[in-house]
């Protein structure tokens, strides 16, 4: 099964407002995502499905369309959050005191299926909150060492919370440009391997019992090549790392799980990665990239015919 995963970023604010939302309506630009999928059939394509991770705000408009397309199947089609607290709702418990924060149950109530965990818009948020508090994270080795296995106990919490909520979890890892440092693939790869090692080890720590009956995939970020005028890898590369993240994770796990390509599917790149053995799908996040940048269904059914071709 190809998992394609779609993260629908900053699309509750229209674009006159800074944000990339065509439309003013953004409720109503959820509602035509979903039943446009529907109708041009994406979903229903062999041995495809398509998950979306809309903002908080577009969770129910989305989740409205989606029922009222009254899929006989709803194994192709599924709504994601892009992330969730670390903390949840416990019966006899705490019932809920997380003001500005969305726990996991919140989600599921909402019609999730999905939580997005760990993406790197997320790790660079939660350190540049620990950079707030202590400078020396960004300059000092050892600093960083300890700031980065504090971030990963705190992304552990939330796929822990994930799971217990009954949600499938969408963990991504990845390196950065100054991680993966300089030289030949031999000399990045162990300093690569480190990196994503550890973001396994302390991010999946005690999944287990957790985890149930529901699903874990990972996602790939190879953080150095996101973003504006960036070379992505090759598919030697993401062959040589995906490779590695899913004997990692059975090392921990005791099973693979499907692994994503998490930096920036294309319909450039889509091909070339659909051939790489050890990848399971992708992550997209926009289908034009040159300003104004956006997302639309014909750019992601072109990806999909790139990324499905026999």
């Amino acid at each position: 099964m190809t998992s394609i995963f779609v993260n629908l970023k900053r699309f509750d604010i229209p674009s006159e407002m800074g944000g990339i939302c065509p439309e003013k309506d953004s409720a109503s630009w959820a509602r035509n995502v979903i039943g446009g999928t529907v109708a041009r059939g994406l979903h229903s394509r062999k041995d495809l499905r398509i998950i979306y991770f809309f903002p908080q705000s577009l969770i129910i408009p989305a989740r409205e369309a989606l029922l009222a397309a009254a899929l006989t199947s709803r194994d192709t089609l599924a709504l994601g959050s892009q992330g969730v607290f670390r903390e949840d709702v416990m019966p006899g418990g705490n019932f809920g005191a997380f003001t500005a924060n969305f726990p996991a149950k919140a989600a599921a109530a909402l019609g999730c299926e999905w939580a997005l965990i760990g993406h790197s818009e997320e790790r660079k948020d939660k350190l540049d909150i620990m950079a707030a508090y202590d400078a020396d994270i960004t300059r000092d080795g050892v600093s960083m060492k300890r700031a980065s296995h504090a971030l990963q106990r705190l992304i552990n919490a939330e796929v822990l919370r994930a799971f217990e909520a009954g949600l499938n979890v969408l963990y991504c890892v990845g390196e950065t440009a100054e991680e993966r440092g300089e030289g030949s693939l031999e000399e990045r790869k162990p300093r690569v391997e480190a990196v994503l090692g550890s973001q396994l080890e302390l991010g999946l720590a005690g999944i287990t019992k957790a985890q149930g009956d529901r699903e874990l995939a990972i996602g790939y970020e190879p953080r150095w090549a996101i973003g504006p005028g960036k070379t992505a890898p090759d598919s030697g590369y993401i062959s040589l790392i995906s490779a590695y993240i899913k004997h990692k994770a059975k090392e921990i796990l005791g099973y693979s799980p499907a692994v994503v390509y998490g930096g920036g599917l294309k319909t450039e790149n889509a091909r070339a990665i659909a051939g790489v053995c050890t990848i399971d799908g992708g992550l997209v996040a926009l289908t034009k990239f040159t300003p104004p940048i956006a997302f639309s269904l014909e750019g992601l059914e072109n990806i999909l015919d790139e990324y499905l071709a026999p």
